[in-house]
């Protein structure tokens, strides 16, 4: 008796967990933890780190993603063909112009959250998301979330 119920009780704990949706809180706690490794590491082993799809980084649909402070993709876990590239002029679904508000945010606050609208891979709607950003020395450093 104690066994079935110990491996229902292990069941229920795993279903729970997998369809767990990362909140505002996670994405800053994974920007903040990225700022310290980056401090304490380097950018050289910082940058290694985010590109590892499987790496501290990357935790489902909760990763950090880095550019330079002109939006030139340095590091990210998911897409690694955005690496090099620089998309800062392109819209959102609804033709908002959100990386250029990054890069806007990062240089002039330091630190902020920028709403937009992204395609989501699990459902494969156009759905809100928001994005914690900081800039830390001469990167920017941003986790996004789809909202609730």
């Amino acid at each position: 008796m104690f066994k079935r119920v110990l491996v229902a009780i292990v069941g229920l704990m795993l279903s729970c967990s997998m369809a767990y949706a990362a909140s505002k809180a996670d994405a800053q706690q994974m920007v903040e933890k990225a700022a310290t490794y980056l401090k304490e590491n380097g950018k050289d082993k910082f940058i290694a780190e985010v590109n590892k799809k499987d790496g501290q980084f990357s935790k489902g649909d909760l990763y950090v993603y880095v550019t330079d402070l002109n939006y030139n993709m340095l590091a990210h876990p998911v897409n690694p063909q955005l690496i090099g590239k620089n998309n800062v002029a392109e819209p959102d679904a609804d033709g908002k112009m959100y990386r250029k508000e990054i890069v806007d945010i990062a240089k002039t606050k330091g630190n902020g959250w920028i709403d937009y609208k992204a395609k989501n891979p699990t459902s494969g709607k156009v759905e809100e998301k928001m994005a914690n950003v900081l800039k830390q020395d001469d990167v920017i450093i941003v986790a996004g979330v789809y909202k609730q």
